[in-house]
């Protein structure tokens, strides 16, 4: 599905194409600082935070569950029609969560209130002011997200050939990262001076610029011919979300997490049996028995569940160990995350010159051995030994990106680039929902764990205020204590994880082989 674009063209494609992935990413993390807003406007409580959490929830959801999907989608129907689909997708989601709250005008008219509508137009007032109508248009909106960025993948290697898909692929893990990091700030920004309706009505504009960009420069890719696999489609995004959900109660004890994961799980191994039988898979097979291609994926999945808990845990230890505010815990978090995009370019530069593995295991070295450095870090840590350390961190997970994305997209056929793009794109974040389940559910039971015989001082008679300060000093210095240990162990198994990650980094080789 190669395309050939003139020089301009081939530049203003792809201009339209990080935008794109940068749009996408930033309304990924956009929600996190406008919540609270949220929460306020339609007069959510803090008891129903769990209803609230399933705007992250199932954003994430829809996301990884079409990734796949939408890229082998892009093989079979062309990359500009299932862009063009993704991106009105995701506008129709934004829409519908801007209207949130916003519906009141349709029965300020007294006339309408007592016309023959006036029930369905309070009943559509009603459904548009709750959270559970936000958690749907979320959904709806990561659906079209999710396509963008296999299909953005994809688009890349129809205009570049196999030589010069580095860089690109770098600019856009750079877009990537860049976005996920902006989207809080642009969030709370906006809602400090509009409304936080406006992060969404905002997309709009946005998404017609992108469009007009992929119109005007990215001709429609030759389509393939073959029926769509809709069955494999639906059992591969049901075992993403089924696999997803149980993650994300992992540490909980009730029959919800074996449930979700056996159901995931069986899933995911009935596909092949499926898959075997029809000509024109969803995700194909092949792919599978390339050897590249499965250790890029497992590098992947690694390097995902590893950036999440350093992700995770930087700014908790700064809130609970450092005794750091949540904005002073979030600037020392983007020491790592700003190191990311830069690192996703440098990346780029030296896959295009250098065997895939030499960058691949640089940067596993250097976030191990950042993280385990980090593992000593306790609430006398001071710079510039800590951002030092989340430099190196950041400039390791910005630096696999581009050689690890390459040798996927590489490994396979021409007609088979969306697919590869899909599956390498959803293996990062099934990573990095292992990761974090991983560490909250393994956290709280040590947690727990090292609080036995720990016990809460309370003031007993004829105790001066003076002993009684003292043993609540004490009692404090145990808690830092066992806040530091959990922490460390954090930062140990992410460093741990990192350098296993190297073993399959071996098998990815500088120009890949077909089949």
């Amino acid at each position: 599905m190669k395309t050939s674009l003139n020089k301009r063209r081939q530049h203003l494609a792809m201009l339209a194409i990080i935008a794109g992935v940068f749009f996408a990413a930033d309304d990924q993390t956009v929600v996190v600082t406008i919540i609270p807003s949220m929460m306020t406007d339609l007069n959510v409580g803090v008891t129903e935070l769990n209803k609230v959490s399933w705007t992250i929830t199932g954003y994430l959801l829809g996301y990884v569950a079409v990734m796949p999907v939408m890229g082998r989608l892009s093989d079979i129907f062309g990359r500009r029609n299932i862009y063009v689909i993704g991106m009105v997708i995701f506008m129709l989601g934004s829409i519908g969560t801007a209207m949130t709250g916003s519906m009141y005008w349709l029965i300020d008219s007294e006339t309408l209130r007592n016309s023959n509508f006036g029930n369905s137009l309070g009943l559509i007032v009603r459904t548009t002011s709750t959270i559970e109508w936000i958690v749907v248009t979320r959904i709806i909106q990561s659906i079209g997200a999710g396509a963008l960025v296999p299909v953005s993948i994809a688009m890349v290697a129809d205009i570049y050939p196999i030589g010069k898909r580095a860089m690109a692929f770098g600019l856009i893990g750079a877009a990537a990262e860049m976005g996920a990091v902006i989207g809080p700030v642009w969030g709370g920004l906006l809602t400090k001076l509009l409304d936080w309706q406006w992060v969404f009505w905002l997309n709009i504009p946005i998404a017609i610029v992108v469009l007009s960009g992929i119109y005007l420069s990215f001709p429609n890719t030759k389509k393939n011919k073959g029926k769509v696999d809709y069955i494999g489609a639906a059992m591969i995004a049901g075992a993403l979300c089924l696999i997803t959900l149980g993650f994300s109660y992992l540490g909980q004890s009730n029959t919800q997490v074996y449930f979700y994961l056996t159901l995931g799980v069986l899933c995911l191994i009935g596909y092949p049996f499926l898959a075997a039988r029809i000509s024109n898979p969803i995700i194909p097979l092949a792919l599978f028995r390339n050897l590249e291609f499965v250790a890029s994926n497992i590098v992947n999945i690694l390097y995902g569940a590893a950036l999440m808990i350093a992700l995770v845990t930087i700014p908790l230890m700064a809130n609970t160990i450092l005794m750091k505010s949540p904005m002073e815990g979030a600037l020392i978090l983007s020491r790592l995350t700003i190191a990311i995009p830069i690192g996703a370019i440098i990346g780029g530069v030296l896959t295009k010159k250098l065997d895939r593995r030499i960058p691949s295991i640089t940067a596993l070295v250097m976030c191990g051995m950042a993280l385990l450095l980090m593992k000593y870090w306790d609430q006398n840590i001071e710079d510039p030994l800590m951002s030092l350390h989340l430099i190196i961190a950041g400039l390791g997970f910005g630096l696999i990106i581009a050689p690890v994305t390459v040798t996927a997209v590489n490994s396979g056929r021409e007609t088979m680039k969306g697919a590869a793009a899909g599956v390498i794109t959803t293996s990062r974040f099934i990573g990095m929902t292992l990761g974090v389940s991983a560490i909250a559910a393994w956290g709280s039971g040590q947690f727990q764990d090292l609080l036995i015989g720990v016990e809460v001082p309370l003031q007993s008679v004829g105790e001066t205020a003076t002993q009684m300060s003292t043993r609540l000093d004490q009692f404090q210095t145990t808690l830092t204590g066992i806040g530091v240990s959990i922490f460390s162990d954090f930062y140990q198994v992410a460093g741990i994880i990192c350098i296993l990650a190297i073993f399959p980094c071996i098998f990815m080789k500088k120009e890949s082989s077909s089949y």
